[in-house]
């Protein structure tokens, strides 16, 4: 049974959630509009230490059969979806680096019972919002990157028909990977969420125009 702070933490990421106003497409753009590409995947790698971590305590989980690869079909009412609840957790979680919070350095993923966390946290809570929502775990996959400054971070990335897109705690938009500035290096398969596949660099990151009006229509 959630207790007292989990149950008001999730009621009031519902109340934000639901309670935003619809996302405006900028000018005509439609989902229809929005298309990248999919990250190039490589080889099956080593699972996160944080991710086995929360597998010991949240086996249920992970024990899950291997399913076919599924990709959402990306419409405006799914693009609205995934903007809501990209702004709601971002607004919700207050952010703590993984010392402060759990006292170790050691890499701790969880959700947040406590309304704080750093970026496992807030990726985790976006997926498992989303999963209950009833959008499909081979679609929403943890991802590990580098950022600008080449730190280690975690985002949640979701596979479309229209091409890879990306939750973040630290931009409110929803972005085309390859839109993002950061260097990929793993992330969850579609199958399996154990299973965790290398992320190649072969597509270099879009400075087209036309990836530029497909970033914009994401805002």
């Amino acid at each position: 049974m959630l207790g007292g702070l989990t149950r008001t933490f999730l009621l009031s990421i519902a109340v934000l959630a639901f309670g935003f106003a619809p996302a405006s497409m900028h000018g005509s753009a439609q989902a229809d509009d929005l298309r990248t590409e999919s990250a190039p995947v490589g080889a099956v790698t080593t699972m996160p230490y944080g991710w086995a971590d929360f597998c010991g305590r949240h086996a249920d989980e992970c024990r899950v059969e291997a399913l076919q690869p599924v990709d959402i079909v990306l419409t405006p009412k799914v693009m609205r979806t995934l903007r809501h609840i990209n702004a709601a957790v971002n607004a919700a979680i207050e952010p703590v680096s993984n010392l402060d919070h759990w006292g170790t350095m050691l890499d701790h993923w969880d959700y947040p019972t406590d309304g704080k966390g750093d970026c496992k946290i807030y990726a985790l809570q976006k997926r498992k919002m989303l999963i209950e929502m009833g959008f499909p775990r081979q679609a929403l996959l943890m991802t590990i990157v580098r950022d600008q400054e080449d730190n280690g971070h975690t985002i949640l990335t979701v596979k479309t028909d229209k091409g890879d897109f990306v939750l973040d705690n630290m931009v409110e938009d929803i972005r085309a990977w390859d839109m993002t500035g950061y260097q990929f290096v793993k992330r969850q398969s579609q199958s399996d969420p154990n299973v965790w596949v290398s992320i190649g660099t072969s597509s270099a990151p879009r400075t087209t125009a036309a990836a530029v009006t497909a970033s914009r229509s994401l805002n």
